[in-house]
């Protein structure tokens, strides 16, 4: 769907429900499409869903020593 500036300033709420609900919706001025306005593809991840399901113990960003390294992987 195409619509120009002035329909999409006064209609923003329906066009944006439209663009939820799966449709493009193109603004245009004077016939020339300039953007589109399309709903974002995946929700956006929500922060700290995983708390309180590991506990990461003391030093667990500093590196691996060799042998460390060794005995998670082998030779």
């Amino acid at each position: 769907m195409e619509v120009n500036i002035h329909e999409a300033k006064t209609q923003l709420s329906k066009l944006i429900q439209q663009a939820l609900d799966g449709e493009e919706i193109i603004i245009a001025k004077a016939g020339t499409p300039l953007v589109r306005l399309v709903r974002i593809a995946e929700d956006p991840p929500i922060l700290g869903t995983a708390k309180g399901l590991f506990t990461l113990k003391d030093g667990w960003d500093q590196p691996l020593t060799d042998e460390e390294i060794l005995e998670v992987f082998g030779n």
